[in-house]
Order: structure tokens, then C-alpha cells, then sequence
């Protein structure tokens, strides 16, 4: 296949994993506004759009780890970074298919450390770099989220415990808004730059730039679009799972689980650590309910999610490497690929269809907590 073509078509996977990436992740910045009535459900995944695009223009340390950090660029070529996508792409379907908030960055990691291992060895893949920046932070960022959301969670209830209940609930429902606001900022901050890096590295590997080139500004501005895009359509599946299905969460458990990631967030995307937004949000919402008296945590749900986040990575690096064999045997065989990935996204779509989860139906999994009184 001509160098140049096979670059495109790196690029429009590229931009493709990106979409699913915004609609997997719509949930991080915007489950529990949703759940608890603080946004309705179209203006809030509209918010998180334009401001997922915004944010991916604050920082590009991000890109920079995945295009010279995790695999050497001087030993992957375009065409294992497709297959590397095409295993993440798959993975990211399949648990949104699911409901499962899994991590769409380790499904990008997994993909592309599959792929880069078979075409090129073991050493084509720096494992210090994946530990430092992408295991060590995959334990910690719940962690830290859970137990600043709980803090948070404690002394918001403590302080406000003499309130008028409706006073407080008002309050936080705008409290709310701009905290899930910055959520999405926060998300473009760190997960529009997964793609911006991966289609760096297509291009490095091609020779279009040079060694240690940071993302170009089309690059960013293509990388930001599409996340946006697909933050809009709404991921109204992991919505559910995540707002209704992990805690019953009350406006002021909101506002202090999406500040908790907000800050961890940005954070770790102005060290360059590429961090899961969906781990770092997920532990927020169950810190939440822990720092709540009497509130419920469904510690069955939350189970299934780690199980999810564990295979993620592995699951991912399988397909990754099973598209990386058929791709590198020849243009056929990339081309098979394609087909392939294709037909098992449109096979996916398909089967959603049978039990469909709009705006409309996000909140139906559990009581509306809109109207539900806050308690201390």
C-alpha cells in the first residue's frame, strides 16, 4: 500500500477512535449532573462538547508521551499503528455496548502496545515509561479522586447541615453545572491528546516529521473535533451506569466528585501523565457516596467495572496484536483488517439497537433524583 495512503488512512482511525472516545467518555464529565437534574441531558452532553474542544487546545504534554514514550517511533510503522487502533476501537465498543465505563486510554494503550510487540519485538516497547506513566497512575488517580471526593463530600454535608434543604440544593445544582464544566475541560485537557500523540506518531513514522515533533496545529484542531463530535451524540449507556447504577447521587455529592477529578485531571495532564479520566471520575462518584451518611454504594457494580478496567489493557494489546499479524503480511491484509473492524462496529451498533438507551430513558435505571430532598 502506498506510504502516504496508509498514513490517511492511520488518520481517519485515528479520528475514529477519537469519536468513540468522546462518546465513552461523555459520562465522566456529565453522569451525575444528569442524574441529578443539575443539566438535562442534550444541553449538558452540548456543554461537554464545546468545552472537550477547548481543552484540547491548553496542553500538549499528553502527546507528547504517546507519540515518544510508550513505543519507540523509530521501530512502528503506520501500518502497526492502525492495527493497534483497530484494537482499540474494538474494545471501546464492546464495553460501551455493555455499559461498562472501561478506559478508552488503556484500550489506545493496549491496542498499541499489542501491535508495536508482535510487528517489532519486545523492545519496540518502552515498559518503564508504561509503568511510570500509565500503570502507576491507573492505581492512584481512583484512589486520590475516591478519597478527595469523600473529604469533600464530609465537609460539604457538615457545613451546610443547618441549611434550608431547598437553599442547598439550588445551590449545588448551579455548583454542579460549572463543576461538570470543568470536567470536560479537564477531559480535553488529557484525552484529545491520546489521538493528537497517536497521529503524531503516524506521522514521525512516515518521515512527514521529525523525531520529537510535538502535534502540528491541524492535528489538534482535528483531534479536538472529533472527540467533540462524539461527546455530543451522548454515550447514554455508560451515562446510566455511572449516574444511576454506581450510587444514588444527590447535588452536593455531585458537585464534590466532579471537583475531586476535575483537579486530579488537570493535574496529571500537566505532567504528562496519561491518566483514564473514566478511573479518575468513577472514583470520585464512589468517594462521593461513601462521604455521604447512609448513602448506598452498589460495591457489585463498582466490581464489574474493575474487572472491565483490568482486562481493558490486555484485551485491547490481543486485538492489537492479532490486526498487527494480518496487517503486516501485506496491502491484503490491511485491507482485511479494515473490513473486519468495520463489520464488527456495525455488528455492535446493530445489536445496541434491541435495547436502545436514549436522553430520554438515561435516568430510568433507579429513582429521578431531581426532586428528591437532600439529607445530611
Amino acid at each position: 500500500m502506498d506510504p502516504s495512503l496508509i498514513v490517511v488512512v492511520v488518520i481517519v482511525a485515528a479520528l475514529a477512535f477519537d469519536f468513540t472516545n468522546g462518546f465513552h467518555d461523555t459520562a465522566n464529565a456529565m453522569a451525575t449532573s444528569i442524574a441529578t437534574g443539575a443539566l438535562r441531558p442534550k444541553v449538558a452532553v452540548a456543554i461537554s462538547a464545546v468545552l472537550n474542544l477547548v481543552g484540547a487546545f491548553l496542553s500538549v504534554e499528553v502527546a507528547k508521551t504517546i507519540s515518544g514514550g510508550i513505543v519507540d517511533d523509530t521501530k512502528v510503522t503506520p501500518v502497526v499503528i492502525f492495527a493497534g487502533l483497530v484494537g482499540a476501537i474494538v474494545w471501546n465498543l464492546v464495553t460501551w455496548l455493555l455499559g461498562l465505563p472501561s478506559s478508552s486510554s488503556h484500550a489506545l494503550f493496549g491496542g498499541l502496545i499489542g501491535a508495536t510487540w508482535i510487528a517489532s519485538g519486545a523492545d519496540a516497547v518502552h515498559f518503564a515509561k508504561v509503568v511510570e506513566k500509565v500503570l502507576i497512575p491507573a492505581l492512584a488517580s481512583p484512589v486520590v479522586a475516591g478519597v478527595v471526593a469523600l473529604v469533600a463530600t464530609f465537609l460539604v454535608y457538615r457545613i451546610t447541615q443547618s441549611a434550608r434543604r431547598d437553599v442547598v440544593g439550588k445551590t449545588f445544582k448551579t455548583g454542579q453545572a460549572l463543576s461538570a464544566s470543568l470536567v470536560s475541560l479537564a477531559h480535553g485537557t488529557n484525552d484529545a491528546q491520546k489521538t493528537m500523540g497517536v497521529i503524531t506518531l503516524a506521522l514521525i513514522s512516515s518521515g512527514s516529521l521529525a523525531a520529537g515533533s510535538g502535534p502540528p496545529l491541524w492535528v489538534v484542531l482535528a483531534a479536538g473535533a472529533a472527540i467533540a463530535l462524539g461527546t455530543y451524540l451522548g454515550g447514554w449507556r455508560i451515562i446510566r451506569t455511572m449516574g444511576k447504577k454506581l450510587t444514588e447521587i444527590q447535588t452536593p455529592q455531585g458537585f464534590a466528585a466532579e471537583t475531586s477529578a476535575a483537579a486530579v485531571i488537570l493535574a496529571s495532564s500537566h505532567l504528562g501523565f496519561a491518566l483514564s479520566t473514566t478511573h479518575v471520575c468513577s472514583g470520585g462518584i464512589l468517594g462521593s457516596g461513601m462521604g455521604r451518611k447512609l448513602a448506598e454504594v452498589r460495591w457489585g457494580v463498582a466490581g464489574k467495572m474493575v474487572i472491565a478496567w483490568a482486562l481493558t489493557l490486555p484485551a485491547a494489546a490481543i486485538v492489537g496484536a492479532i490486526a498487527a499479524q494480518v496487517s503486516t503480511s501485506g496491502s491484503i491484509g490491511t485491507v482485511l483488517v479494515g473490513i473486519a473492524g468495520v463489520g464488527i462496529a456495525l455488528a455492535i451498533y446493530l445489536v445496541s439497537r434491541r435495547n436502545p438507551v436514549t436522553a430520554k430513558s438515561v435516568n430510568e435505571a433507579g429513582e429521578p433524583a431531581p426532586s428528591a430532598p437532600v439529607t445530611v
